[in-house]
């Protein structure tokens, strides 16, 4: 008698997105966010948009490039599919009496008109999205012909990036999914957005500094969504493994000469030309 043994389905990519859902609905991504201004407030001068242009955060977090644009008197729409995530942008919006429109939404399957916006951007955001090509279509249809896709994308060979290769060594990412860090590559751009009349891509770097490796090990264990979660799936001795690893990668590109912690990290700073 002989039996057969069937290998497991590949994950959907709709159980992937509601996984990813989970992720960054855990720990409190804003506690990291808001350390990350300084970018949307990088991307928003770069863009050098007309006041009162229409502008729409894709991924938005708790609305770094929200916040940049809104400061400029853009007119803002800020979206992101984690509703708590929102929340906290709408308090920062609050806070500083802008007058900003949130709504929860996929950046997949954008629920807006096709040419809606003179802007698109997205700050370390919409690079996650499981359907990359679905994405950066979605980013090109709502924005009119002449107006600008706007992106901080974290690079493959930076800081953040190298953290993902390490997180990925010990929970491994789904199958088939491609490496948010594409979003940063030359190559991967100019393929998927050919159709665009003009990109220009920047080396930038933001400098993580905290108190000390330690400091940014247990802030991003407790924090960071990808990192949070890593840890939660992992027994004492991998968990401690990975501790080693994040230290070791740190040590390695770590500049402060006083005990802190200051890492310079790659993106790339994006801004696409419609066509």
């Amino acid at each position: 008698m002989s039996s057969t043994s069937t290998a497991p389905e590949a994950p959907t990519l709709e159980a992937i997105k509601a996984k990813q859902n989970a992720v960054w609905s855990s720990g409190d991504y804003a506690v990291l966010g808001t350390t990350l201004q300084i970018t949307g407030e990088s991307l928003a001068e770069t863009m050098d948009m007309h006041p009162s242009s229409k502008v729409l955060d894709v991924a938005a977090g708790n609305g770094n490039a929200t916040m940049a644009f809104a400061r400029r008197w853009c007119n803002v729409t800020s979206t992101d599919y984690v509703p708590a995530l929102l929340d906290r942008g709408r308090a920062r919006a609050e806070a500083e009496g802008h007058d900003i429109t949130f709504r929860v939404a996929d950046a997949e399957a954008l629920p807006f008109d096709g040419n809606s916006f003179d802007a698109v951007v997205s700050t370390f955001g919409v690079m996650f999205t499981p359907d990359q090509p679905k994405a950066a279509a979605e980013l090109m249809r709502v924005c009119r012909p002449g107006g600008r896709i706007g992106m901080a994308n974290w690079t493959a060979d930076g800081f953040v990036g190298q953290l993902f290769k390490l997180v990925g060594g010990h929970v491994p990412p789904p199958a088939g999914i491609q490496p948010p860090v594409l979003w940063a590559s030359k190559e991967w751009l100019h393929e998927t957005f050919r159709d665009a009349a003009r990109i220009t891509i920047a080396p930038r770097d933001f400098t993580f500094r905290y108190r000390s490796a330690d400091h940014f090990i247990d802030t991003f264990r407790r924090w960071y969504g990808p990192v949070h979660k890593a840890f939660q799936a992992l027994d004492d001795a991998d968990q401690a493994s990975l501790e080693a690893g994040m230290r070791t990668l740190i040590d390695s590109m770590n500049v402060a000469t006083d005990g802190s912690m200051k890492v310079p990290g790659r993106y790339a700073e994006v801004v696409i030309v419609n066509s």
